[in-house]
């Protein structure tokens, strides 16, 4: 009973009646992108991703880092393991200082960074005098015949309190309850801060305090290259990309709570344009439920038809409401616009460096792939009218906006360049979504 009430309290009250399922359920419980989807959560039983968690349940000692690509469903594998509510999540992209995440830990578990002790005594005292009557009063005489012993006793508590800082309080509380700690989105967090964070939590993890870091794979955000004497203890489990077959669970599930039917066609397209991600896998279902206005489970079988113009407007629009900001954040550069030189494109628009070059991804149609200068160079070729930049000026560009991507708080960052090996990474399945379907008609919208 008392489970199923923490389950109705936080939100995770399971369905386990047919009643539930046609009343209560709408589309939007079955298909969640960026929560946990309870309908059509599939644990990828192949993978053995939750067993391999739960050794964190086991006094593992070691630093779970979990690690994939953007919206591979980090997140919801930790939480289906490590519930949150009952452990300690912290939000990278909430944190700025490090006091922060200490004083965040301490309101999870409720603790305080003034410590106070009491000690408690009893005092008696003997008083022993010869006593004297005078006037009715008894006056102590040395040498007087008449003696009386007195006691007198009281209570005396003495209370004790230092303040100690939130890092240390933040630290004895997760000793002392052994409560998982999960930082999500560690990637967000200012490089030194990782250090900090990382360091701090080096004795605790050794002592038994289960630790789970949740990240992109990212170069930048290696906790091994953080703390080195780390390596030995480190549990690392890596997310794969998502296979179309495990993407079909997720409209096969759903749709079928909703007693509807889809072409195994379409099932077989939307896994395909999902780019391994099952965020988008979930997103494209809601959006089909809105189109479709299917809202609740159907009294009869319903068969879903959905045309290729439907079924394009759906991938446009998506594209539109998840990549276009930061795609246009990208094209803008950094602010100093005034010496850029005017390209011409073979469609007769006027671009600049930073548009040629984000176009010239779009023409590639890329998924999470790595892309060599030669690939982007081509690609700029055939977009271009005029002479194609040098590789250090298109370096130079690359470089910069993978800085500006990482500076987005907004999102992880979306493409990552490699300056060495001069290679551009698109890290982001929204992103690579939108270089698809969101710049695919010829009158390319950019920001001016």
């Amino acid at each position: 009973m008392i489970e199923r009430l923490k389950a109705i309290f936080f939100g995770k009250e399971p369905v386990d009646s047919e009643q539930n399922l046609s009343k209560e359920l709408h589309y939007s419980d079955i298909f969640v992108a960026g929560g946990f989807p309870l309908h059509t959560y599939n644990p990828r039983q192949s993978l053995n991703l939750e067993s391999k968690l739960q050794q964190i349940h086991h006094n593992l000692c070691k630093l779970i880092t979990v690690t994939g690509h953007t919206k591979s469903g980090k997140t919801v594998l930790v939480e289906k393991i490590i519930p949150r509510e009952t452990s300690v999540w912290i939000e990278g992209g909430s944190i700025g200082k490090e006091n922060e995440f200490w004083e965040n830990i301490l309101n999870e578990i409720d603790l305080f960074e003034t410590v106070v002790s009491e000690s408690g005594s009893i005092i008696s005292t003997d008083l022993s005098a010869s006593l004297s009557v005078e006037g009715g009063v008894g006056i102590a005489k040395a040498g007087s015949s008449v003696n009386s012993k007195v006691e007198a006793s009281e209570n005396k508590t003495e209370t004790k309190s230092r303040t100690v800082s939130p890092k240390v309080a933040a630290i004895d509380g997760l000793r002392m309850k052994k409560i998982p700690l999960v930082i999500d989105d560690f990637h967000y967090l200012p490089k030194d801060l990782q250090e900090k964070i990382v360091r701090a939590l080096k004795q605790p993890i050794y002592t038994g305090v289960p630790v789970v870091i949740i990240a992109i794979p990212h170069h930048r955000y290696d906790v091994i290259k953080i703390e080195k004497e780390m390596s030995a203890r480190i549990f690392q489990i890596q997310i794969p990309l998502w296979k179309e077959k495990e993407l079909q669970y997720i409209p096969e599930t759903g749709f079928n709570i909703l007693n509807v039917e889809l072409n195994p066609k379409l099932i077989e397209i939307l896994a395909k344009e999902s780019i391994g991600s099952p965020h988008l896998m979930q997103d494209f279902c809601r959006l089909i439920c809105q189109i479709k206005k299917i809202n609740t489970p159907c009294a009869d079988k319903r068969i879903l038809d959905i045309t290729d113009n439907e079924l394009e407007s759906i991938f446009i629009e998506m594209a539109e409401s998840i990549g276009r900001p930061i795609f246009d954040k990208l094209a803008r550069g950094p602010r100093q616009r005034s010496d850029r030189k005017a390209r011409i494109l073979k469609n007769g628009e006027t671009v600049d460096i930073y548009q040629l070059v984000l176009l010239a991804m779009a023409h590639l149609k890329p998924g999470l792939v790595s892309l060599e200068y030669e690939e982007l160079r081509t690609a700029i070729k055939e977009i271009s009218a005029e002479q194609t930049p040098s590789i250090q000026e298109v370096a130079r560009v690359l470089k910069m906006m993978a800085l500006i991507a990482t500076s987005d708080r907004s999102s992880a960052p979306v493409i990552d360049f490699d300056e060495e090996d001069k290679l551009l990474h698109v890290t982001d399945p929204y992103f690579a979504f939108y270089l698809r379907w969101g710049t695919r008609t010829s009158d390319i919208s950019l920001p001016k």
